[in-house]
């Protein structure tokens, strides 16, 4: 195991002691420092920036030869953290306590240590980790944000205000497809310079946006929760396959809902975050496809490919080939049957 202490502040400074120690240059470009992880300890980088009004940002983008722990051991009181993690998986503990606790892919993690403790961040040997760490000095930030601070959540309110740390906090969770989009144009933002500082500040913002609301969100009941999770596209990937697989006799909306773990508009939001439409538009879609199969390559009838496709009514599927491809589905037939007729000239 190998270990590190940091043991400054603000990011600039951590940068700094984490380049320090590996005994390698460190660079910076308009307020961003950032380090690249010499060969023999690993690959990849690590990124700090602080903005206006105690908000900062660490970018964790590496893969380490040896199990490595980094200590932050400053005697002064730690920022709020929020971290995320977008690959591999990341422990956390505080200074003061040995438990751990692991923050998984596509999951977050909200921690506050108490009085002048530290925080010490595990990173598994040969492991591709991306962690984003969103950091704010509560006092100052206090200043800036108070009159927002007071229509927070009380528990979040609580946690803001705690200024001198009388109090220790940990919350973990998956978080919302919202975030997970601004995490990943914030890894593939390609400027630099004064561009990317702006861009970094206004997505550093809008994750704490939607933080708050799907801590808010987490709240309430699982089968109550509007806000869908990066975790959750395997319920959607599932629902999707077994729409495809099973075209003759898809279940009901509310029923796939019930199959996936999810409630009807978290099912209907997946789908349209995934597949730009409706559960139901995407049956249709599927039935069409099929049909266009059916109507090519076999010689069943029109009325047994209504069957096969899940519906029970020949006008109405019809209409909606028609709608679809401009032509009946007995004159696609004709016409297909024609061209494979007529030689090549």
């Amino acid at each position: 195991m190998n270990i590190i202490h940091v043991n400054s502040l603000p990011l600039k400074d951590v940068i700094r002691d984490i380049a320090k120690v590996f005994d390698i240059p460190y660079s910076e470009n308009c307020g961003e420092y950032f380090l690249h992880l010499p060969p023999s300890v690993g690959e990849g980088s690590i990124r700090g920036i602080n903005f206006d009004g105690g908000l900062g940002l660490v970018q964790y983008d590496c893969v380490f030869k040896d199990d490595f722990e980094i200590h932050f051991v400053v005697n002064n009181i730690h920022p709020l953290k929020f971290l995320y993690t977008v690959e591999g998986y990341l422990m956390h503990r505080f200074e003061n306590d040995e438990n751990l606790h692991k923050i998984e892919q596509f999951q977050n993690a909200i921690v506050a240590s108490s009085n002048y403790n530290g925080h010490v961040l595990f990173f598994k040997a040969n492991q591709k980790i991306k962690v984003n760490s969103l950091e704010i000095e509560r006092e100052t930030f206090q200043q800036k944000m108070s009159c927002e601070i007071k229509s927070l959540d009380q528990e979040l309110e609580k946690l803001f205000k705690d200024i001198k740390a009388n109090d220790t906090f940990y919350y973990n969770g998956n978080y919302s497809l919202g975030i997970a989009d601004i995490l990943t144009e914030m890894l593939e933002f390609p400027a630099e310079n004064f561009t990317r500082k702006l861009f970094l500040e206004g997505m550093a913002y809008q994750i704490l946006t939607h933080q708050i609301l799907q801590y808010q969100d987490d709240k309430n009941e699982e089968g109550n929760r509007t806000l869908l999770r990066s975790s959750e596209l395997k319920q959607i990937n599932h629902i999707s396959s077994l729409i495809e697989s099973n075209i003759s006799d898809v279940p009901t909306v509310e029923n796939l809902a019930r199959e996936a773990g999810l409630n009807v508009n978290k099912l209907q939001e997946g789908f349209k975050k995934l597949y730009g439409t409706t559960v139901n538009n995407y049956l249709q879609k599927k039935r069409l496809d099929a049909a266009y199969n059916l109507l090519t390559k076999t010689d069943l009838s029109i009325s047994e490919i209504v069957n096969a496709i899940g519906l029970s009514s020949k006008s109405y599927f019809s209409k909606i080939f028609k709608e679809k491809y401009t032509i009946s589905p007995s004159e696609f037939r004709k016409k297909q049957r024609t061209n494979k007729k007529t030689p090549d000239k």
